[in-house]
């Protein structure tokens, strides 16, 4: 059976997890990308067979079909079986090429809901699931026009990982704001919403076309404003049912259902939660792995196999609910420019019953700015084990033992 997953860079192919699952699964994986080479080398010392990697204009829907539909005419061992994509960018252009092809696939205006963050807004108040003021800038529009309620959210209308999402007071800071960020990204729609204040969690769900299931969530902890970096994640296995009910329902709004998604919203103190956006993929930052071992299930191969027209197990949401385990993911972040000189490298434990892993983000010797968004990120430690306190106690140890050094 032949899989076409596409990925801009090796992480959205995610290594460690989607592609040992496909070999696992006996797949034949052909990967599409608009940058090959970087993709061949991140696949060299895989402990399995190497995918397939072509290049391709994978933004383009068009390009992907024709690619695809070649290779099928070529050759039947080429034509697809599942069609697939971890990259925020790329669900889009996945739901399109999938449903093209006649296969499981997510609906791809839920995916441009998820992805387009002015749309999820408009979207969300017209099915009259919640009612957030929200507005789009346009290139060259005075941000004077819009008259938000402050504070307020700025924020790329496609952006990702806390790129560019700053939380502004007044007038002025959003002039200022607004300007710098439409520097950086020439030509960027942003989007001006009312900052819903509260505390932020996530949502994991994953459907397989006949019913969506709760795999459990996290509570997260964000860096002081005006920045929203994520640094911490502790695991909740079950959110209360009035939560999960709010927040589905308002997924249901949107379109998603199929396939696995991860959603953030904070809980306020009225009990409403509120969505703040929608990540229509596996949740990153080593925390997907880290699932996979809570809950104790072939998380990957799950996904995957809904992509293939397999249904999940009937009990799926119940079994995750009912996990003993508990986990913390805690990310190491740069404070400052320069060069990273002293980090640890790659390392596992198994101590007092609790498993711990450490993977370093940034590579030694290299030169960075500092961003103030995800991509200041040095390392992730995460751990599983059955009691919080033993895992939050082994992270701890790691964090003592160890030194991340920038130097400018």
């Amino acid at each position: 059976m032949r899989l076409y997953l596409l990925a801009l860079n090796p992480t959205d192919s995610v290594t460690d997890g989607f592609l040992p699952a496909a070999a696992r699964l006996g797949l034949d994986v052909t990967v599409l990308t608009d940058c090959a080479e970087p993709h061949r080398q991140a696949y060299a010392e895989l402990p399995f067979a190497a995918p397939e990697v072509l290049e391709c204009d994978v933004r383009d829907f068009r390009a992907v079909l024709s690619l695809v539909s070649r290779r099928a005419l070529a050759s039947p061992e080429h034509a697809p079986d599942a069609v697939f994509s971890n990259s925020d960018h790329l669900q889009i252009q996945t739901a399109l090429a999938a449903e093209y092809f006649g296969l499981p696939a997510k609906d791809w205006k839920a995916a441009l809901r998820a992805k387009d963050k002015g749309e999820l807004r408009r979207h969300l108040e017209l099915a009259g699931r919640d009612t957030v003021w929200s507005a789009e800038l346009a290139p060259g529009q005075d941000p004077a026009e819009l008259d938000p309620p402050f504070p307020c959210v700025v924020k790329p209308r496609e952006g990702v990982a806390s790129e560019d999402v700053t939380l502004v007071s007044d007038a002025a800071e959003l002039a200022q704001r607004c300007k710098e960020i439409q520097h950086r990204r020439a030509g960027a729609t942003l989007v001006v919403e009312e900052f819903l204040d509260g505390q932020l969690y996530t949502l994991e769900t994953l459907g397989d076309g006949h019913r969506r299931h709760v795999l459990g969530g996290f509570r997260t902890r964000l860096s002081p404003p005006p920045d929203f970096i994520e640094e911490l994640l502790t695991f909740v296995p079950a959110h209360p049912q009035s939560v999960v009910d709010q927040v589905l329902a308002q997924l249901d709004a949107l379109g998603v259902g199929f396939g696995v998604c991860h959603t953030e919203f904070v809980l306020q103190p009225d009990g409403r939660a509120r969505i703040i956006e929608v990540n229509y993929r596996a949740i990153g930052d080593q925390c997907d792995l880290m699932l996979a071992e809570i809950l104790d299930i072939p998380l990957f191969e799950l996904v995957l196999g809904v992509h293939l027209g397999r249904v999940l197990p009937g009990d799926l949401s119940e079994r995750c609910a009912a996990t003993p385990r508990r986990a913390r993911n805690e990310l190491i972040c740069a404070d400052r420019a320069g060069v990273l000189t002293t980090a640890p490298g790659p390392y596992d434990e198994e101590r007092d019953g609790v498993r711990l892993a450490y993977r370093p983000l940034r590579p030694l010797g290299e030169r960075h700015e500092h961003y103030r968004t995800n991509r200041d990120y040095l390392g992730v430690i995460w751990a599983v084990g059955t009691d919080q306190g033993a895992v939050d106690a082994a992270v701890a140890r790691f964090l003592a033992a160890n030194r991340w050094e920038i130097t400018p």
